[in-house]
């Protein structure tokens, strides 16, 4: 089964004063009657999933506990960061720790402060990354752009890949700076979501390399 990696560590810096050092948006009630971290958790039924790891700040331990008890999903995976250091330290800490109890499960990395309103179509996405996983490739969900974006990078497509179920783009670069985007084709570009679908080992190797 795969395991979910989710990513609250973040200071939600950018919705100030709404959202708050000690109170960030992943824990507010933005979009429904749940917050976002909730909705992220129970955005998970449907597809066949492990118990979830949860990173988040060390202040923010009790809070994450509580608003995953009122959502009847509490998890004994809760990882702290004693300092923040951006989401590859973050997916890499939780990466280590499977392993380091002999484990190689294919993970799904999501951040705990993701809109997603058609779940069945995130629930296929996830499904169809799972071959490409298993043979040891890092999937990462594109989407297309509606407007320019400064938090996230953009994906340059490269060929196509198929598998029996499905199909993926390979990755030809990312796209981090301005001039990089210019010089792009926009139509052979998606935006990045941080999502993503890998193995413990082969993402290890990733990141010794």
């Amino acid at each position: 089964m795969l395991l979910p990696v989710i990513m609250a560590g973040g200071t939600g810096s950018r919705l100030w004063p709404m959202s708050r050092e000690l109170y960030p948006k992943q824990f507010l009630r933005l979009h429904g009657v749940n917050s976002m971290l909730q909705e992220t958790v129970n955005r998970l039924e449907g597809i066949s999933v492990r118990e979830p790891v949860v990173i988040c700040n060390e202040e923010h331990r009790f809070l994450v506990a509580e608003q995953l008890r009122q959502i009847n999903k509490l998890s004994h995976n809760i990882i702290l960061e004693p300092v923040g250091r951006n989401t590859a330290p973050a997916i890499a800490l939780a990466a280590l720790n499977a392993v380091s109890q002999g484990d190689d499960p294919i993970m799904l990395v999501l951040a705990a402060d993701h809109i997603i309103n058609d779940c069945d179509a995130f629930h296929q996405a996830v499904r169809d990354a799972l071959p490409f996983a298993e043979r040891g490739s890092l999937v990462t969900f594109g989407i297309v752009p509606t407007g320019p974006e400064t938090g996230y990078g953009y994906i340059q497509r490269g060929e196509v890949t198929v598998n029996e179920l499905s199909e993926a783009f390979k990755v030809k670069r990312l796209l981090k700076n301005q001039i990089q985007r210019r010089q792009s084709n926009i139509s052979a570009r998606m935006s990045t979501t941080g999502i993503a679908v890998c193995s413990c080992f082969a993402l290890n190797d990733i990141f010794k390399n």
